[in-house]
């Protein structure tokens, strides 16, 4: 059964059913088992394959409405991820920003697209400003560091990395390091156990 989901956080207890009910739709739609190899090279006898859960219309709205209760209290100028994990969550955020307390949203590139822009940054992004990052899943935190540093090659801020699940594999350490909070939606812990 579902426990302790969801880390005591103000004004966030009105989420708790938003996050027992996302639990349900990640344990359905994305907690895949049997043998995969994952993006940090380690191989896993389960895999979180998020897309099905952050393309589905409950599935995204309850992201968006869960972290948007989370960043209420936050001064942030923009929200913003690596490609392409973060992106149906960024969209949803900033769509449930909108008018209550609206929160710009940008997206990172692995790579410049080497054509139009070429920007590594897109989006509505400006340097010196504060920003949180977001992730669908984080296991070492290799990919979210990714665009830590190239927003903070631009001068922003970012101290927080906001994660659907986290699979308690050293990204919190490891963004710890590198002066970031990682606040998880849910953990493996969460999924695996019930």
């Amino acid at each position: 059964m579902l426990q302790a989901v969801v880390r005591p956080k103000p004004g966030l207890d009105s989420a708790i059913p938003k996050v027992k009910r996302l639990f349900e739709i990640i344990q359905n739609k994305s907690l895949l088992k049997g043998r995969f190899k994952l993006a940090s090279g380690a191989v896993s006898d389960y895999y979180l394959h998020m897309k099905p859960t952050t393309l589905d219309p409950e599935g995204i709205s309850l992201i968006a409405d869960i972290i948007f209760a989370l960043l209420l209290n936050e001064e942030v100028d923009a929200i913003g991820g690596l490609e392409l994990g973060a992106v149906p969550i960024i969209t949803a955020v900033c769509q449930r920003s909108w008018p209550e307390h609206p929160i710009d949203g940008f997206i990172v590139r692995k790579e410049k697209k080497g054509h139009g822009t070429d920007k590594k940054i897109d989006g509505n992004f400006r340097s010196n400003t504060k920003v949180i990052l977001f992730d669908d899943v984080t296991t070492k935190g290799g990919s979210v560091l990714q665009a830590v540093r190239a927003v903070r090659e631009q001068n922003a801020a970012v101290t927080k990395v906001i994660t659907v699940v986290d699979r308690l594999e050293g990204a919190a350490g490891n963004l710890a390091k590198e002066g970031v909070e990682l606040i998880p939606l849910l953990t493996t812990r969460d999924l695996l156990q019930s």
